[in-house]
């Protein structure tokens, strides 16, 4: 999330800044502001495709592919994104389409972890580190955009410092994945009487 909002909140200066040629850009207002719109098309995308993938596949494995091939293109987009408009824009809308599987396969992941008699509750909770997240993710962008110079003066090497950052972000998230395990049955709630059966969710 920290990682996927932070591509979204500076998408059209970034691409502007990436491109910059003796001060100005190569990149007009007009085509930045197409390149948000192909990045919310790609976040809404993702959300079909990585669930879908997930329900082949499983949950966890994706999560897998997102956070491990994240990393890669985030080092990618920091070192060699301003090589090419086409290559910044094809890695900046696949991080972004994880970005949206990641929010819509959440569900389905908690179910997988906890059953699905508290998933509800436990939704919730997870919806507020998501909304932390959020804004944690521009705080720490901005922070060292603006510590390199204003908007419009900036180069790719300016943004260097805040995806590498990123980077560090997703290493995090994809080994605390790894560590992630299923509560063990014998934790569930016990279904209340005359319903039958074992709801799953944690045991208060």
């Amino acid at each position: 999330m920290t990682a996927g909002i932070g591509i979204l909140e500076q998408a059209s200066p970034m691409i502007q800044d990436f491109f910059r040629e003796e001060g100005a850009a190569a990149v007009s207002v007009a085509a930045a502001g197409g390149f948000v719109g192909l990045l919310s098309l790609f976040n809404m995308g993702g959300r079909f495709v990585w669930s879908s993938a997930s329900d082949m596949i499983g949950r966890k494995p994706v999560y897998v592919l997102y956070l491990g091939v994240g990393i890669v293109l985030y080092l990618l987009l920091a070192l060699f994104g301003q090589v090419a408009t086409a290559l910044f824009v094809l890695l900046a809308c696949v991080i972004v389409s994880f970005y949206g599987g990641g929010f819509a396969r959440m569900p389905a992941y908690l179910r997988d972890l906890f059953g699905t008699y508290q998933v509800g509750a436990i939704h919730g909770r997870v919806l507020t580190a998501w909304s932390a997240a959020g804004f944690a993710g521009p705080l720490i962008i901005n922070g060292f955009l603006d510590a390199k110079g204003a908007r419009g003066t900036l180069t790719a090497a300016g943004y260097r410092p805040a995806l590498l950052t990123m980077v560090g972000v997703l290493a995090v998230g994809f080994v605390a994945n790894l560590l992630v395990r299923p509560v063990p049955e014998r934790f569930y709630e016990l279904a209340p009487a005359g319903s039958g059966g074992v709801h799953g969710g944690i045991a208060r």
